[in-house]
């Protein structure tokens, strides 16, 4: 007499090995047997959805439990991307040097200098005066509306690494003692 009905644990035990065989052959490391349970699931979601008439249950099974597969890697890679990416953003944002901690937030060195800079019209004239446009975007837009790097670059439409440049070619200008001179500049 054929079994026409097999339980889950009878499938398992006959298809564990294709889980293994899955995961060995899109080359995943299953340090802590994340995808081997995501190939469970699958094979139980095969077992349960399987209908006879369509094809080889074998196919059927390979076939769930390599899609479920890539599809976790593909998650996985996704949320690694994002976590690059807001490590990348932190860094530019709170790591470049340019920064004082202050409870208020992050205040550039030239502010802490006096609300008297900030608030003299003549030097930011001066200043942008003698600055390249776009290093007076970056002198406005950073220094005094406090944006981020990554909302300039954004904004102004090019990389974040060209917004560093600008920053970089400021704070070198503003280094040097007759470039301070000229845009009249006391410290």
């Amino acid at each position: 007499m054929l079994k026409t009905h097999f339980s889950f644990e009878e499938i398992l035990e006959q298809n564990e090995r294709r889980i293994h065989y899955q995961i060995n052959q899109l080359h995943i490391r299953d340090v802590n047997q994340d995808y081997y349970s995501e190939g469970l699931v699958a094979l139980w979601n095969a077992y349960r959805t399987y209908k006879p008439d369509k094809g080889p249950m074998a196919t059927y099974f390979n076939y769930t439990i390599r899609n479920r597969l890539i599809d976790q890697m593909r998650k996985e890679n996704r949320r690694l991307d994002i976590q690059e990416t807001y490590l990348l953003n932190f860094r530019s944002d709170y790591c470049d040097g340019n920064h004082q901690r202050i409870s208020s937030g992050n205040n550039l060195a030239i502010r802490s200098e006096g609300a008297d800079l900030v608030e003299d019209n003549n030097f930011w004239g001066q200043l942008k005066a003698n600055l390249t446009a776009n290093q007076w975007k970056w002198i406005y837009f950073h220094i005094i509306d406090g944006m981020t790097l990554t909302d300039i670059a954004i904004q102004e439409n090019t990389t974040l690494e060209a917004v560093k440049s600008w920053g970089k070619q400021v704070r070198k200008k503003l280094r040097d003692e007759e470039f301070r001179e000229k845009v009249q500049w006391k410290i």
